[in-house]
């Protein structure tokens, strides 16, 4: 129809109307109705312009704000919490046209997972049953790589199910038991001992090996692990593990182990712990669910 009206329109000084109306099939009153409500498109159009110009900057604050790791759905968010109506799709839209975007990239990848020993497995207690609403009832337990020009930096990490909180964390050049340890401890330091707790992990030899076992027997923890090969079965953890990546790695050059463990530091216990919306919790930040069901399950 855009083609046709602009057919008539470079032609209408040459040929009559009424003419141009017939061969490209439309109706004259109709060529009319338009020509007569265009000054109330161009006045939407201006307001959507000024909206949009209105709009750009504090979009642009929002997702500096989060290091630029933010896609639309998070700072449409922000925005939401700060008062703003407006649509997710307007926001994707006007961050689009605006180049609002991280920017990421690939690396290299190591093997961190030895399921290849006569280590005793302990059984699938989750079975992918991930809709935990309590927080210190399931915690999901994985290590990860982080490239760097001095070589491998190795992060062990806990994640609490309910909230999405990485309780417990750790780092360091090697994948020998004491990393996992090291994140365990630091959870159990938090959140202290919790009978009954179900931990998760891939069979990995760092997670069935009596160093770290001897701990979470201790605390009355209850051991699961994932089927071999079944990535799906620490989904969560996998998820946290992959914005990990693409909101902070894929987007940086570390030259030293030790620029790896301050941005990831502020990654975990600023960023993602305390401002990073999470869609699995009705975006709210981790800290703010630990908070919200601490408080229903004391009720």
């Amino acid at each position: 129809m855009n083609a046709k009206r602009a057919f008539v329109a470079a032609h209408k000084t040459v040929y009559p109307i009424a003419q141009l109306c017939r061969l490209v099939g439309i109706a004259r009153s109709w060529l009319y109705s338009f020509v007569q409500s265009q000054p109330a498109r161009d006045q939407r159009q201006k307001r959507r312009a000024d909206r949009d110009a209105e709009l750009l900057p504090k979009i642009k604050v929002a997702f500096s704000q989060s290091k630029k790791r933010y896609g639309s759905k998070r700072v449409h968010q922000d925005l939401k919490a700060d008062g703003e109506e407006v649509s997710e799709r307007r926001v994707a839209r006007i961050m689009r046209e605006n180049n609002v975007s991280p920017c990421l990239h690939k690396r290299r990848k190591p093997r961190t997972t030895d399921s290849n020993h006569s280590l005793k497995s302990s059984p699938n207690l989750l079975e992918q049953k991930f809709g935990c609403t309590v927080p210190n009832r399931v915690w999901l337990a994985d290590i990860t790589y982080v490239d760097t020009d001095e070589g491998w930096l190795y992060v062990a990490a806990l994640k609490d199910m309910a909230t999405r909180e990485i309780v417990g964390w750790a780092m360091d050049d090697h994948l020998r038991s004491e990393l996992c340890c090291d994140a365990l401890n630091m959870a159990l330091g938090r959140r202290g001992p919790v009978p009954g707790l179900i931990h998760h992990s891939d069979r990995g030899v760092q997670y069935a090996g009596g160093e770290y076992r001897k701990p979470l027997g201790a605390a009355g923890i209850k051991q699961s692990m994932s089927r071999t090969g079944e990535c799906l079965d620490n989904a969560p953890m996998e998820s946290f593990f992959a914005s990990l990546k693409k909101e902070l790695v894929h987007r940086e050059r570390f030259k030293t182990r030790a620029q790896a463990k301050a941005a990831i530091f502020e990654y975990i216990e600023v960023f993602y712990n305390r401002r990073r919306r999470h869609s699995a919790i009705g975006y709210q930040t981790p800290a703010q669910a630990y908070e919200t069901m601490t408080w229903k399950s004391a009720a």
